[in-house]
């Protein structure tokens, strides 16, 4: 076999797919693929995850399931979807009675394009918020806030003519932090009581809330418009949505190791509570924020994969995207625990009890920071354009819904069950369909013949053994260590557990329905017939001028 993976004495064939067309250049690919796995779920979801599972112990596992599950899944997905140069339904032409997978990501995908949209529109609400000469949640003088509100600039600026007031006013604002049992900063009372004017219940729906759903009305179109011709219109968007948000995080990652208390917060989040570490439930959530945040499972990678050229070095893209991935969160987790550092000084309480340990996280700890910089309204409004960028490079799913005041306990409802250990779960069957279905063998020489190079041999491990495995027992161990959700106090009912569990299901029992639709529709054939039928024979009554290999480019 040649360099570029062309059989000897075979005409060279071209590089590209004429019928589906592809990428402009390799830049768009890489771009498009680290806009897509690094999203909100960096600078949103990982944080507050974070932050949940006590810090620097969730760390640790995070780490091993990107090493040893994330990026050998991550190459395998790229991998399959660049060889058959298929969608994520068309793919399992190497296996028709495992097409139900295909179908448990369409499932999956079409949950998180959602829920994921709705928190574009508040990233959108907080940006259209931000344009005003003084950022809403700056001081605790408005209808919303409480007395337990306690703002580190003091009062309203109309008190504050002079440096003298206001010096005077932040050691004010000091002493009655100290003299107060609980306090809570501006940008939280903001985001509980004025933007989600959050019900007691999740059964009580409340009202509709009329401006975030302008906002999402607005978000879905944005959509429309990146994606209105294909890959060829998102690939030149994402040169730059794929970039500015790393200027927008360094800006505030400077300013938060500034601030007074930093030090605090990036202590907790770099140091482990190893009695955390025994818990099943922080592997499984490193698991899924694994899974989530790279994109796994969920259709996109096989599909933006499969529009590569087919001599494509998918094993170069993917360590590059799951390493630029791993180490957007871990940065951004450093610019939000420097913030929650900054803020536990401030409201003289520990770092784990700052803020809630909800999906708002972001929306209260990064607004809590912009209020510090100068010109505030400005790097607002571009923090909150960054969120929008992020969102845009991942949401690739049309869908629709609204935000009423009991709408923040159903995204947290579908964060955890809709979309977290269905992806884990279908990525684990995937794997074990191509490695002992379509067979290790012939699947490590599509690969060398792809690449022009075999698979490393720890992939080789991983995809056969260690990876199954791993998921295997964080699967078993978290249904042994099983624990309901809770938002802060509030305590799930059963019946909403009920449905977490419906939607958590419904994706995976995609695959034993369609295995057995596909058994009832193929009488008298055998069950190895059945799952693996003579795909050569396909691929040569279809593209008869192909290699003649198990698996051909189109």
């Amino acid at each position: 076999m040649s360099q570029n993976g062309a059989v000897p004495g075979e005409p060279v064939k071209k590089d590209e797919n004429s019928r589906r067309g592809n990428w402009g250049n390799q830049i768009e690919f890489v771009l498009t693929s680290v806009g897509y796995a690094v999203g909100l779920g960096n600078v949103w979801r990982f944080p507050y995850l974070c932050y949940r599972n006590g810090g620097g112990a969730f760390m640790l596992p995070y780490f091993i399931m990107l090493v040893f599950c994330g990026i050998p899944l991550f190459f395998l997905e790229l991998s399959f979807g660049q060889f058959a140069s298929q969608g994520c339904l068309g793919v399992w032409k190497i296996s028709p009675m495992f097409k139900g997978v295909g179908y448990g990501m369409m499932v999956v995908s079409t949950y998180i394009g959602i829920y994921y949209n709705v928190v574009i529109c508040i990233a959108f609400y907080y940006f259209f918020m931000s344009m005003t000469n003084l950022l809403p949640w700056t001081y605790c003088n408005n209808p919303w806030n409480t007395p337990d509100c306690s703002g580190v600039l003091g009062s309203s600026p109309r008190f504050n003519a002079s440096l003298a007031n206001a010096t005077t006013s932040l050691v004010a604002a000091a002493s009655e932090v100290v003299n107060r049992t609980k306090r809570t900063s501006p940008s939280e009372e903001y985001w509980k009581h004025y933007v989600l004017n959050i019900s007691d219940d999740i059964g009580n729906f409340g009202e509709v809330r009329l401006p975030i759903l302008g906002c999402l009305a607005v978000s879905w179109f944005v959509v429309f418009l990146c994606l209105i011709k294909g890959v060829k219109s998102s690939g030149k968007v994402v040169y730059f949505t794929a970039t500015f948000p790393y200027l927008v995080l360094t800006i505030l990652f400077i300013r938060g190791i500034t601030l007074d208390g930093a030090i605090n917060g990036i202590k907790f989040y770099l140091t482990p509570q190893w009695q955390k570490v025994l818990d099943a439930k922080v592997w499984g959530d490193a698991a899924s924020q694994i899974f989530y945040s790279l994109g796994c499972a969920w259709g996109g990678l096989i599909t933006m994969a499969s529009y590569n050229k087919f001599h494509n070095n998918c094993f170069r893209d993917s360590i590059i995207i799951s390493v630029t991935n791993c180490a957007t969160s871990v940065y951004a987790g450093f610019v939000i625990f420097s913030i929650l550092g900054f803020m536990a000084h401030n409201l003289n309480v520990p770092v784990s009890e700052v803020a809630d340990h909800g999906p708002g996280l972001a929306f209260v700890a990064y607004p809590e920071a912009l209020t510090l910089l100068p010109i505030s309204p400005l790097w607002s409004l571009l923090f909150f354009f960054m969120l929008i960028l992020l969102g845009l490079g991942t949401q690739v799913r049309l869908e629709n819904c609204t935000l009423p005041t009991g709408g923040i306990y159903w995204l947290l409802l579908m964060d955890n069950y809709a979309a977290s250990f269905s992806l884990v779960i279908i990525s684990c069957i995937m794997c074990i369909c191509v490695m002992y279905v379509y067979g290790y063998r012939n699947y490590f020489k599509d690969v060398e013949m792809m690449l022009g190079f075999p698979p490393p041999l720890f992939f080789k491990v991983c995809w056969r053994f260690i990876s199954p495995l791993i998921i295997s027992f964080i699967l078993i161990f978290t249904v042994i260590q099983y624990k309901p959700i809770k938002y802060n106090n509030y305590v799930y009912p059963g019946w909403s557990l009920a449905i977490g569990f419906s939607m958590a299901l419904s994706s995976v029992v995609c695959i034993p329905i369609y295995a057995l639709y596909k058994i009832s529709r193929s009488p008298g054939a055998t069950f190895r017939e059945v799952q693996t039928p003579s795909f050569n024979a396909h691929i040569k009554r279809e593209f008869p001028n192909n290699l003649p290999l198990n698996w051909e480019h189109t």
